[in-house]
This record gives C-alpha cells, sequence and structure tokens, in this order.
C-alpha cells in the first residue's frame, strides 16, 4: 500500500478542513489536488525518481509532499534556509529529476535549473476532477521519502523511509495518543523534520486538522493561536518547552480551555521543566516521546498516569517496537548498568542513501543501534544518559553532560544550559557551561553562584570550570539549540 492512501482511507470525502488558519483546504479538495498533481508528475518523470521540495510549512509544501510520494516517487523534503554548500552536496549525491521549490529560495540559493517548479507554475486541477493513480498493489517495502540530517562527518547523512516505515510509525502513534477527528494540531515545527511530518501524518489519518504557526520566536502569536484556533495539542522539542517556561510568565499564566496534551521529543527535556509545566497547566496531558529519524521519528512514550513514578524516563516502546538496552557485547544490562540503547520494529528506516557502511554499523541483526546510551528499570523503563559521541573525558572520568546541565536548569533564572569540553594547557580538557539566562536575572546570577550550586549536587571533577553567560536562545527552525554561532 502507498503510505499515502493509508493517510487517506477513511478521511479522503470529509468536508471538514485539514487545515486551518491564514490557508485553509478541506480533505475533500486536498485529495482531489494532490491526486491531480501526482498524476501530473507521473506522467513527466514515472516512478521511483529522486525529486527534491524546498518551502516553508504552506499549502504548496503539503500538496507536493502528497503528490511525489503519491506518484511513486521519492520526495527528498529540505530545509529551504538550507546553506547553498549542503544543497549542491545532497543535489549531486541524490540527482533530482524534479524541484519544487519557492522562488524566494531559488533566489537566495542562485539556482538556474529547467527541472525547477514553482507554486504558480503548477498545473491547476479540475474541481471535480476524479484523477488518480490506482496502486493496489504497490508495494510498501519501496523507499517514499529520504530525510537529511547532521552526519558525523559534516556532511549530510540520508536517512530512507519506506512506505511501511511511515504506516508503521503512523498507526502506533494514532493508537498511544488516541487521536481523534476532533484533534486540532497547532503546528510549529517544519515538515523537512521527521517530528513535523509525524504531525501532518497522524492528523490526516484520523481526521483532525492542523494550524501552522512559523514564528515560534513571537510567543504572543502562538499563545494567541493556540486559543483563538481552539487547538487541542502542541509538539514541541526541549527548547520550545523553555522558551515558554523562562522567557516569560505569559504562557504559565494564560488559560487554554481547549488543550487537552502537549507531547515532547526531539532530545530530552530535563524534568524540571516538565514539573513546571504541569504545575501551571496540571490538566493538560504531558507525554514524553523519545525518537530518531532512523525510526520514522518515534520510539517511545510515557505515559502522563505513570510520570510521577517514573520521572526522567523515555517510557517503553511504543506498540509495534522492541526496546533493549545492551552492553558491547550485545548482551541485555541489568537494572542499574548503563548500555547502548537499540531498537526493532517496522518503523526502522531502510538504511543510509549511498551510505552502505553507515548502515551496516547502524542496523545490526534487524536492531537499530542508536547511539544513545540509558539504562533500564526492572520494569522496563528506559533513562536516556547520553549520546555516546557526547561524552566527556576530564583527568580520565567519563562525564554526561546531561546530568550537569539538569543541575544547573534546575535553578529558576536559568532558560538553557549547555555543557561541553575545552581545552586546557594545565588539565588538558575541562568543562565549559554556556549558561541562558533570563535578561532580568542576569546580573544576580554569577560564576560563583553556580560553582556553589554545582558543588551541592556533584562530584567536584563534574564542576564546570569555565562559565559563559547569555541572554537569549539560539535554536534552529527544528527547536534544536545552535551550540556555536
Amino acid at each position: 500500500m502507498n503510505a499515502i492512501d493509508y493517510f487517506f482511507g477513511n478521511t479522503y470525502r470529509l468536508d471538514k478542513p485539514f487545515l486551518v488558519g491564514r490557508e485553509e483546504i478541506s480533505y475533500r479538495d486536498l485529495y482531489i489536488s494532490y491526486n491531480h498533481l501526482a498524476k501530473w508528475i507521473n506522467g513527466m518523470v514515472g516512478t521511483d525518481k529522486h525529486i527534491i521540495l524546498l518551502s516553508v510549512n504552506n499549502l504548496f509544501f503539503i500538496k507536493m509532499y502528497l503528490a511525489i510520494i503519491k506518484s511513486g516517487n521519492i520526495c527528498i523534503p529540505l530545509d529551504p534556509g538550507i546553506e547553498k554548500e549542503n544543497y549542491m552536496y545532497i543535489h549531486d549525491l541524490t540527482d533530482p529529476k524534479l524541484i519544487f521549490l519557492t522562488r524566494e529560495v531559488e533566489k537566495r540559493l542562485e539556482l538556474n535549473s529547467d527541472q525547477a517548479w514553482y507554486p504558480d507554475t503548477l498545473p491547476s486541477s479540475e474541481e471535480n476532477s476524479t484523477d488518480e493513480i490506482h496502486g493496489s498493489e504497490f508495494d510498501r517495502e519501496r523507499c517514499a521519502e529520504i530525510i537529511f540530517t547532521s552526519g558525523s562527518t559534516g556532511k549530510p547523512k540520508g536517512v530512507m523511509i519506506s512506505h511501511k516505515n511511515l504506516i508503521a510509525n503512523t498507526s502506533s502513534i494514532v493508537e498511544y495518543l488516541q487521536l481523534t477527528s476532533d484533534d486540532r494540531m497547532l503546528v510549529v515545527l517544519p515538515f523537512y523534520y521527521c517530528y513535523g511530518l509525524s504531525l501532518l501524518h497522524t492528523h490526516l489519518r484520523v481526521g483532525g486538522s492542523i494550524v501552522f504557526n512559523n514564528s515560534f520566536i513571537f510567543l504572543g502569536g502562538v499563545l494567541k493561536s493556540l486559543i483563538d484556533y481552539k487547538c487541542t495539542g502542541f509538539a514541541g522539542v526541549p527548547s520550545h518547552f523553555q522558551i515558554l517556561l523562562r522567557k516569560s510568565d505569559s504562557f504559565k499564566q494564560t488559560s487554554f480551555p481547549d488543550l487537552k496534551y502537549v507531547t515532547q521529543a526531539g532530545g530530552k527535556l530535563a524534568p524540571v521543566f516538565i514539573d513546571e509545566f504541569r504545575q501551571a497547566h496540571p490538566e493538560v496531558k504531558f507525554v514524553v516521546m523519545y525518537g530518531q529519524t532512523e525510526a520514522t521519528a518515534r520510539l517511545s512514550w510515557l505515559p502522563p498516569e505513570v510520570y510521577d513514578r517514573r520521572k526522567g524516563s523515555m517510557g517503553r516502546g511504543i506498540p509495534g517496537v522492541d526496546l533493549k538496552v545492551v552492553n558491547e557485547k550485545g548482551e541485555l544490562i541489568r537494572p542499574g548498568e548503563t548500555g547502548e540503547v537499540i531498537a526493532r520494529g517496522d518503523n526502522i528506516m531502510m538504511g543510509y542513501f549511498a551510505d552502505e557502511e553507515g548502515t551496516k554499523n547502524a542496523i545490526r541483526n534487524g536492531w537499530l543501534y542508536t547511539g544513545d546510551l540509558g539504562t533500564v528499570d526492572e520494569d522496563g523503563y528506559i533513562y536516556l544518559t547520553a549520546r555516546s559521541k557526547e561524552i566527556i573525558k576530564v583527568r580520565g572520568k567519563r562525564i554526561s553532560p546531561k546530568e550537569i546541565e539538569a543541575v544547573i536548569l534546575a535553578l529558576p533564572e536559568v532558560i538553557d544550559c549547555t555543557i561541553e569540553g575545552v581545552e586546557d594547557d594545565i588539565e588538558g580538557e575541562m568543562l565549559k557551561a554556556t549558561v541562558t539566562v533570563r535578561k532580568e536575572n542576569a546580573e544576580s546570577l554569577t560564576r560563583e553562584k553556580l560553582i556553589q550550586h554545582c558543588s551541592q549536587h556533584l562530584a567536584l571533577f563534574k564542576v564546570p570550570q569555565v562559565y559563559e553567560f547569555k541572554d537569549n536562545l539560539t535554536i534552529s527552525a527544528t527547536g534544536k539549540k545552535i551550540k556555536k554561532t
């Protein structure tokens, strides 16, 4: 089954709006539009070709994303703010047959390609068109999209996601979040990011609605959208919640009568922020999740009702996913020991595009080796400690930055903290803390106060010696922290 047919299996005839806000479209009209475009694409290039899509979240992106995959081709959604060097690398690596983008992006990247198509050059569909590519015999194992992420070498890595992966991931999320047609999600995550795409997929599947807000930096607009559009759900990465809770007091003091739940993934959010959120909005369910692009976005979840008993846990495997924590020999660790989290399920990627060695290292005997280190309790709940590549060695001792960051983040004046190792002529390597502080607390929070606080909660060798203070949290379009500018 083509993944797009799965998404629209029960919703293609609905007259209710799928996209709400400045741009609107009903399920029925969206179905007619993307099928028409899919047939057009299929007529131009056939199937199984790479097609690049460059756009912010808008109706153009949604239509083209659905049309590309429905046509039997492979969508490559990219950040419209991508550096030209990285764009050319991906372009040359994948050899796309078509490029769909806005003229603003074309101008910025200085592209001049006869492969390019723009929103104003697309063919229009007839209102009552029945154009559709039928694919009852469609192979679910075929690649549907390639999501590029930052690689360890500095070059982007292409994660190949199959139709089977998309269907499995969507089905699982719908099940454990119990999504329905009544759900309306405020989307601040870009669709070229796997977490953002999962919001598109799940709400299409259940007949829900989505609302765009592409300017999270303006907190007032985010709060207004949640209220005005009666949003029932919000999804964010750690920085989104850190900004909402610590940048100002507005979020804590505002009532959201329709908001039922929020989801958090894209990295570990310190429990102190979750506690603050739950205290401010006890009626809203806070769902902690964990995943990777290599897992089509999701691996585990922590039900809100068990949070107090499992504070700090990323939960257990989502439906259809097996999770284990193993040592270097591949043996299951005992509770309290540390090992690497590995996963198995129908949502695990096909592999890395044009990277056989990387694929072999990541997938072994059907298991995805995540590179994340963690512990497990007696009931199978997993607690992440660090990324294996993030471990810092100081004076021969292995240190997890997350542990130190959590201690500093416990201070209410702190919005964010990043721990890293820096070179030192005497010690070899020292710990540096980059601390983002609320402007009103910039003068009162000193290096001496931080050292005193850390010394009370950490072993001496874990206390940072170097401190840098900032008043703004720098984040990317996906909400991830930009550590160095």
